[in-house]
């Protein structure tokens, strides 16, 4: 199934503010560096930011949502025009976003939702977490042609809703699939480190030989697992097959090297579309929709990935 991104609402129902872009600054609560996917999305931000000549207060939350309303709170202590967050858990943020609303600053969502009224966030960029989870099981049952296979998952972040949502979309797709068994499930945080250390547990738990695959809610996870699997003494991508979720350059690097056998894009990107948005609501009153829907793609060992790590190196991975 192709993702097609959801067009802005054309139909103006605020007076128009008027507000140049030049003119704008913007809070930005990141959620850490976990990641080099995270690391992109950052640098590809302030870029965006840069070259619209926005003003962008930048916060790093390091993991922690108390962090992330620290971050907030200052944000509209300093009245700022706009808030854009990726938030780390999905739960929890009613209150300050109640405050941003009350202080007339819209808040946009950058590649996690929140459990939260949809009135309290202009409005969300994020991929479909949930088919990108799909895009994985599908990619293993495809793979599999039936055989017996026992995986091994490494989950992201624990409440996160890329965690749940691509552990539900995975679920989704072996349904039904008697052949394909889920046998260990644990967070390996989203970082390569953790996914290192839980794989290396799964190996001991499960002995190499009976784990047919393993399905990493992100590459970095897949990455420090590759690891782990080498260490003790088998090869990655055939004694184990790999799927992964982000398409960070280490990862097509993996798949080039045959380490990894697949892996899901999720653009970092996230805030040309949410800027974009923004900029419409604050000149005219444009009212975006509530969920601005990213691309994905599955990428291969039948993709050049050589060439595709050389490019993506360059967008600050």
């Amino acid at each position: 199934m192709s993702i097609k991104k959801v067009l802005l609402s054309s139909v103006l129902i605020l007076s128009p503010l008027a507000v140049a872009a030049e003119d704008l600054t913007i809070g930005f609560s990141q959620i850490g560096s976990e990641s080099g996917w995270r690391a992109a999305e950052t640098t590809v931000t302030k870029q965006q930011a840069e070259d619209r000549g926005i003003t962008l207060k930048f916060a790093d939350a390091q993991q922690k949502q108390e962090n992330q309303i620290s971050a907030l709170r200052s944000f509209i202590a300093q009245g700022v025009d706009a808030i854009l967050i990726a938030p780390v858990v999905a739960t929890g943020w009613d209150g300050v976003l109640e405050e941003a609303k009350d202080a007339d600053i819209p808040v946009i969502l950058l590649d996690r939702t929140v459990d939260a009224s949809d009135d309290l966030y202009l409005t969300a960029v994020t991929s479909d977490l949930v088919h990108e989870g799909e895009v994985a099981g599908q990619w293993l049952v495809d793979e599999t042609a039936g055989a017996q296979c026992r995986i091994v998952e490494l989950q992201g972040t624990t409440g996160s809703s890329p965690a749940i949502d691509r552990k539900t979309g995975f679920g989704n797709a072996i349904a039904g699939h008697d052949n394909l068994e889920i046998v260990r499930s644990q967070t390996g945080d989203f970082t390569r480190s953790q996914g290192k250390v839980v794989m290396e547990s799964f190996l001991k738990a499960e002995g190499g030989e009976n784990i047919c695959a393993l399905y990493a809610h992100n590459d970095d996870m897949a990455v420090g697992a590759i690891q782990a699997i080498k260490e003790a003494g088998l090869k990655p991508g055939e004694d184990i097959k790999i799927v992964a979720i982000d398409a960070v350059p280490d990862a097509h690097l993996a798949i080039a090297a045959g380490e990894m056998n697949a892996t899901i894009e999720l653009t970092p990107n996230m805030a040309g579309p949410a800027l974009d948005a923004l900029e419409a609501y604050l000149e005219n009153g444009t009212v975006p929709a509530k969920w601005i829907q990213t691309e994905s793609r599955l990428y291969t060992a039948a993709d050049d990935n050589q060439a595709i790590y050389e490019e993506k190196k360059g967008l600050g991975y």
